[in-house]
């Protein structure tokens, strides 16, 4: 990485005249970064083991929503890097969402705290740091941790992002999505999985095994897998997270009385030891967005940006068909404003289709310990455009809070790969005191909103008062009723619970329209 001809640092409109002369290498890649419209500052160019405080490496904010990676080995700074975008986010007018693994994200919501450290890095960096806490609201999975409750109905969640909760094959994905169906179709609500599961076990009842047979291609005996998984699953205790009230997504789009964007947190570290669970639990939410966000094109800046944790979880084991809706949903988002990050450890726990549509990059150091660190070291610089750096070298020799870093300029080429020291986040690195968190749920308007489950009439209570009206046996022919008795008799229909059951099943039929989106998600619109 040696250079043999440096250049005056005023060549370089970002630079004072009066700085040490830049490398002609390290100036061409600065170059690449002075954007002249709003942008992120993500910290200063290193060459040659030097950081360059005058050569700023940033991010154009209309950029944001052309997705990105943030990748790193454990430890080397991902979750600050997170951090540190997110504010800068959110002081821009941005709204952000961020699960929280491990339960030290909190901090965003207090002023930071200075010590040597933080003034090391903001002096290296040119950083004029300011302690600041950012707008923020806490969710919880069902409510189960500190936040306000998360939850989703069966039917919305759908089939597909199901099966992979239940872990199920592709025939059982299929055949549940035929159980959908027959649910949407006869005005049977899936609002939560005792709904889900009394729909299959009356399927597979002696009763329900004619209408089993209207359904092709579901046999009884997968309809009795899918049952028993439910049975399962819901064993576990992963029943609340589905019900109503249903969390309306849009939420996440709001700004602070202030104007800047409000930072959501999702709290999972009550359920980190579910990754099935929570990761496609963060694809249904981000699903949602796209089935109901109109397009808007190329925007001066993004409607929400999301970072969606430890992805790997989300691609591990996933059909096809999953991976090809993952692909879709990532594509076409973009012009609904919505940017998706992806953080993992390596871009190649990310699909090559997803990862093709990531083009900003942030990529802390890795390990090459072992073979497969080698291999993966290897696919990992393949990922990256041409450059001056020796990035095999690089990469295995970052510090903590240090990245190598390409993104999407402002006319939406990649920008040169430039090594780059990070800025110091000015919100708390680390959680907030317990006390303060519950605090800061419950004094939220939308926890007297979300925090009690509803359990209205479903599914399950319209089949429990069908096989508790089904008469005991075929009744003997009567004679026939005279013109007093049949006006009765019509009365009695029209006073008896089951016609007004069915009454109410064809009213949600013709007064709502279930629409499903590329991942069979779905909200009842009236």
């Amino acid at each position: 990485m040696s250079d043999s001809e440096t250049v005056p640092a005023a060549a370089n409109p970002e630079a004072p005249g009066s700085a040490p002369a830049l490398p002609q290498e390290a100036l061409k890649i600065a170059a690449g970064y002075a954007f002249t419209g709003p942008a992120l500052d993500l910290g200063a160019l290193l060459w040659d083991g030097r950081c360059l405080p005058d050569a700023q490496i940033r991010i154009p904010l209309p950029m944001l929503n052309r997705h990105g990676l943030v990748a790193g080995a454990t430890g080397t700074g991902k979750t600050k890097t997170l951090q540190l975008i997110a504010e800068q986010l959110s002081a821009q007018g941005v709204p952000v969402f961020l699960a929280d693994i491990k339960g030290d994200v909190s901090g965003i919501s207090a002023p930071g705290r200075s010590n040597d450290k933080i003034r090391s890095r903001a002096a290296e960096v040119h950083q004029q740091w300011t302690a600041t806490g950012f707008p923020a609201r806490f969710y919880a999975l069902g409510g189960i941790g500190h936040g306000i409750p998360l939850r989703a109905t069966v039917t919305s969640f759908g089939p597909v992002l199901l099966a992979k909760v239940l872990q199920l094959n592709r025939t059982q994905e299929q055949s549940l999505g035929l159980i959908f169906h027959y649910a949407d179709t006869k005005g049977l609500e899936l609002i939560d999985l005792k709904d889900l599961r009394a729909v299959v076990a009356f399927l597979t009842s002696d009763e329900g095994r004619a209408e089993l047979k209207t359904i092709g291609g579901l046999s009884t005996a997968t309809a009795g897998v899918i049952l028993r998984s439910l049975t399962a699953f819901e064993a576990q205790g992963m029943g609340s997270f589905f019900g109503e009230p249903e969390f309306d997504t849009a939420e996440f789009l709001r700004t602070a009385e202030d104007g800047r964007g409000l930072v959501s947190v999702l709290e999972l570290p009550s359920v980190q030891d579910k990754p099935q669970l929570f990761s496609t639990f963060l694809m249904w939410l981000l699903a949602d967005l796209f089935h109901d966000l109109p397009e808007v094109g190329d925007a001066d800046k993004p409607k929400l940006v999301f970072f969606f944790d430890e992805a790997h979880l989300l691609f591990d084991d996933a059909s096809e068909a999953f991976l090809d809706s993952i692909t879709r949903t990532v594509r076409l988002i973009r012009s609904k404003g919505v940017g998706v990050f992806f953080v993992t450890q390596t871009p190649k726990d990310v699909p090559g289709d997803v990862l093709a549509q990531l083009g900003n990059r942030v990529q802390h150091a890795l390990r090459a310990f072992t073979p497969d660190d080698q291999k993966a070291l290897k696919a990992t610089v393949k990922t990256f455009p041409d450059s001056a750096y020796d990035l095999e070298e690089l990469l295995t020799n970052l510090g903590t809070g240090e990245a190598v870093v390409t993104v999407l300029s402002e006319k939406g080429a990649p920008t040169p790969v430039a090594a780059t020291r990070l800025r110091a986040p000015e919100s708390l690195m680390g959680p907030i005191e317990p006390a303060a968190l519950d605090r800061a749920v419950t004094s939220s308007p939308l926890f007297g909103r979300y925090a009690q489950a509803v359990d209205r009439e479903s599914a399950y209570e319209k089949l429990e008062q069908r096989a508790a009206e089904r008469p005991a046996a075929e009744p003997e022919r009567a004679p026939a009723p005279t013109p007093e008795q049949k006006e009765s008799v019509v009365e009695q229909v029209i006073d008896s619970g089951i016609f007004r059951s069915l009454a109410r099943s064809i009213g949600t039929q013709i007064g709502r329209e279930i629409t499903r989106s590329i991942f069979g998600t779905a909200r009842r619109r009236r």
